[in-house]
This record gives C-alpha cells, structure tokens and sequence, in this order.
C-alpha cells in the first residue's frame, strides 16, 4: 500500500499522526538574554497540527551561539522560558522536538563576547549577522584535544535541559556548515589528532555528541540533522558516499530516533543513504534556501523513494495550517521573506488559516 503524508508513523514513544514535519528555521525572536517568549509560544502553537515540529536552532552554549537573537537551553532561565512553548503546543495537540546547534566557528565576538571556536583555525566563508550587521566570519581558535569532549557534551546537557523544559526530544544540528559539519569537513576540520584526517576520524565528534545525548535523554528522543556535499559557510565534505555511510553506520548502533537529510547532494547519493540507515528517515526534499518551496508533488516522490517523514521549511512559516492545506489541495499563501528575522510578531504571528469562500 502506497505511504501518504498523512498516514501515522511511530517515532520512539511518539505516534505522529501524520508525516509531516516543521523544520528548524532561524526566527531570531528570543528576548534578551536568549529566553524564549509568549509569541514563541504561539507561533509554534499555531504550527502543532505538524506530525513533529523541530524548533530553530538552540545554542547549547553561549560560545556555541551564531547569531544574534537566538534561545539558549545552557541556563535555568532559558529552560524554565522553554515550558510555555512546549506546554502551549502539548495544549493544541503537537509534539516538539528542540534543535540543539553549536555553531562552532559561524559566530562572532561581538555576538557573544567570545572568540569563536572551531576544529581548527579557519575561517567560515561569508559574513555572519552581529548586534551591529554582517561582518566577515571571524578567525575561530582551534579546539585542544582535551576541549574537544566538553563541547559534544554540550549538546546532552542541553538535551537535559530540553526534556527538563517540556520538549518530546531534540535534534542535534549536524548539518549547513555549523561545529557538527565543520568536525566532518575536510576543509574547516585539518586536525591531525583523533578528531581529523580520515574518515573515522572525522566522524568522531558527531558520533559522540550523539552518544552523550542518547545517554542522557534516551535514543527515543534523539535525532540528528544532515546536510551531505552542502557546501554552506565555505564547508566542503570530500568522498560525500563514504563519509556519511561511516557516519550513520556508527549512528545506527546508537538506535537514534530519526535521521534528517537534507537535499543537498544528488539523489542518486541521498538514496544511496537511505538504504544505510535502517531508521526512520525524515527527508527535506528541495536544497535550503533554493528558489522553490517544498510542495506536495516533492513531498510525494520522496515517499516513494523510502523517506518516512518529510519536512517543509518555509512552507510553514507563511502556512501555520500547511497539513491542511497540503490535505485538501488548497493554495498555499506566500512568505514575505523581509520579515525573516526582522523580530516582532508581524510575519511570524499574523499569517492567517486559509480562509474558505462563504
């Protein structure tokens, strides 16, 4: 029998009711101090007719913030700002997972009063956002052996924190060229310790940031973001095939909840993946930031080609009644994108349900 977008699927102790997931997107509306706010709380409400919502990138540190304007789960204030969010979509039926992103050398000192870190001394390609505009990537500090551990302990302890908060599990950030990625990379990451060079070397940060956080909130509630060949904030990934074979051989003895690729290598690669991994498989269909949304028709074709579970990004962000809308056919509303991340609730909390002709 054909799989729909709106057949169940079972994720660790969860029952989705449909196979629709919201993917993690930067909204930059956290208050000061990276607390998250009532009109978080409502926003993600408005989205929880969602199979599973991944909330937007979460710093698990304040070295391991990018940019400006985003939550932290690394103190007692962020998490207890957290429960609002998480009780007001348990309240309209959702279940949330929380993304935990380190950004590792994506950051700034003027963002976060720190010198950014990295796998090792190179800089990312582009300007990242600061409190006062785009600025140039800054040179990040090179990771000691010893340093390397606290960091992918990081994530698990903001995994604690997560499920502290109220969050269903979370999702660790692997993906776009953020401390995950760049670990991966054969350009960001020229290590010559048991963190660099070769394959199953390179594969080690990630696989342990996710060991810690399956031993700290379970493998029911952990899930990992990937982004294969992406090359996003100057991050290249050599032997893409092998690279991530390795990497989810590994991730597979763990018994993750999910695996979250994005479509950023040829499909041919991407299939390939999803026979290795012998998990659910949430798929994000079209490349970040291209010029086309998600729809139904990709949505479509990458259930037939084995994903369980789909993810649409900015879809959502126009739509808060997408699985409707995507269920009966109806039109989807545009995104004003100058509203991305100016803050304020006007194009985060003011797109309306479709409203049917009387």
């Amino acid at each position: 029998m054909t799989t729909t977008l709106f057949d169940r699927h079972r994720l660790g102790a969860l029952t989705l009711p449909n196979r629709v997931v919201m993917a993690p997107m930067t909204r930059v509306r956290a208050a000061g101090g990276g607390l998250a706010t009532a009109s978080m709380a409502t926003y993600y409400a408005q989205r929880a007719t969602a199979g599973l919502i991944v909330t937007e990138g979460v710093q698990p540190s304040l070295i391991g913030q990018s940019n400006p304007g985003t939550p932290g789960l690394h103190t007692d204030e962020q998490t207890a700002s957290w429960r609002q969010v998480t009780g007001a979509v348990h309240a309209n039926g959702g279940r949330i997972f929380a993304q935990i992103m380190h950004g590792g050398r994506v950051s700034h000192p003027d963002t976060t009063g720190l010198t950014p870190v990295g796998p090792s001394a190179v800089a990312a390609v582009g300007d990242v956002f600061t409190p006062t505009g785009p600025q140039p990537a800054s040179l990040p500090r090179a990771l000691d052996t010893a340093e390397v551990p606290e960091h992918a302990a990081s994530y698990a302890e903001a995994a604690r924190r997560a499920v502290d908060a109220g969050f269903d599990g979370v999702e660790l950030h692997g993906a776009n060229g953020y401390l995950i990625s760049q670990f991966l990379s054969s350009n960001a990451n020229l290590r010559t310790d048991r963190y660099g060079g070769p394959v199953a070397h390179r594969i080690r940060f990630a696989v342990e940031a996710a060991a810690a956080t399956v031993d700290a909130v379970g493998a029911d509630r952990t899930g990992i973001r990937l982004s294969p060949g992406a090359r996003i904030w100057g991050v290249e990934d050599t032997d893409v095939p092998e690279l991530y074979a390795a990497l989810l051989a590994e991730l597979a003895g763990l018994g993750l909840a999910y695996v979250h690729l994005e479509a950023t290598a040829d499909e041919e690669v991407l299939s390939g993946l999803r026979r290795a991994w012998p998990g659910t498989l949430v798929m994000n269909p079209l490349p970040p930031l291209g010029p086309k949304q998600t729809g139904r028709a990709d949505a479509d074709h990458w259930l037939g080609l084995g994903a369980d579970l789909i993810s649409f990004g900015r879809a959502f962000i126009a739509n808060p009644d997408l699985v409707e809308r995507l269920r009966g056919g109806l039109p989807l509303a545009p995104v004003d994108e100058a509203t991305y991340y100016q803050g304020g609730d006007a194009g985060y909390l003011t797109y309306p349900a479709y409203q049917h002709a009387g």
